[in-house]
């Protein structure tokens, strides 16, 4: 019996759920998970920066039933099931929990985003991984170059990272994507899940809204997480400089407690392994 989490993911969805669910993998090592991912460089960075052991590619939900066994575990993050699909996923499994539903958020890995007492960078901006239109392009390419680093995203085109530099004093590649999260003091970002990351780091994010992205603002009340209204990215950084003057104070809690998920889960694999052996 395995267990298994699958994260849609890839260079229009970006790595919220890969890294939601790199984290619930790190929670169950001792069960020897396997990360599905539905690109490839997802489950990579997930090993690689992440902490995740077993990654494969499975390019669709569906198609998962060609890699797992019937009374497999599976714990996943996706939108591409409908009320079918998700009766017949829990008529194959022996359990399955979906995150957002059966595990709720925030999902942040504490042992990776660790708290700094001394971050190095003042001000990142981190506007997402994933930008297929060349948003950041369009709205930086009337500004002045702001005294700013830019954390590219993992799935931007090769070559923009020279146009960006005419608008942000540095650009820090995708692969410091953990430790420039642990050492930006201020963090300006489209992603709730980066500035969730942030915050258990003991930085202060502020959040604002991409046209092509939702936010949970359910979440982002939850922690009053501050939230920029902008007209064009002139008004966005000028906005971002006067909030982080007077930051709120935030109390962040990744409350998630997965010790009934483990018992769950361990109880059911000794069931198998008992019935299997006898």
């Amino acid at each position: 019996m395995q267990v298994y989490l699958y994260a849609k993911s890839g260079h229009t969805v970006g790595l919220e759920a890969t890294k939601r669910c790199a984290t619930i993998a790190n929670v169950l090592k001792d069960f020897n998970p396997i990360l599905c991912t539905s690109d490839f460089r997802a489950g990579a960075f997930a090993k690689e920066h992440l902490g995740v052991k077993k990654y494969v590619n499975v390019d669709v939900l569906r198609n998962l039933t060609n890699l797992m066994q019937r009374n497999d575990i599976l714990i996943y993050e996706s939108e591409e099931e409908n009320e079918q699909m998700q009766q017949e996923i829990k008529n194959f499994c022996s359990l399955s929990y979906k995150i957002g539903i059966d595990i709720q958020k925030p999902i942040v890995d504490n042992f990776i985003y660790s708290k700094i007492d001394t971050p190095t960078i003042e001000k990142t901006l981190f506007f997402g991984d994933d930008d297929y239109e060349n948003l950041l392009i369009e709205m930086t390419k009337d500004s002045k170059k702001f005294d700013l680093s830019l954390l590219m995203g993992h799935y931007f085109f090769l070559g923009n990272e020279k146009i960006f530099k005419n608008n942000f004093t540095n650009i820090i590649d995708e692969e410091e994507y953990v430790q420039t999260i642990q050492n930006s003091k201020y963090l300006l970002t489209s992603s709730l899940q980066t500035a969730l990351e942030s915050l258990a780091c003991g930085n202060k994010p502020v959040l604002f809204q991409r046209r092509d992205k939702q936010l949970d603002h359910e979440l982002i009340n939850k922690f009053s997480l501050p939230i920029i209204e902008y007209s064009d990215f002139d008004d966005l950084i000028n906005k971002f400089e006067n909030l982080i003057k007077s930051y709120p104070n935030i109390n962040f809690d990744e409350s998630n407690n997965y010790e009934n998920i483990i018992l769950e889960i361990k109880e059911k694999i000794e069931l198998f392994n008992k019935l299997t052996q006898s």
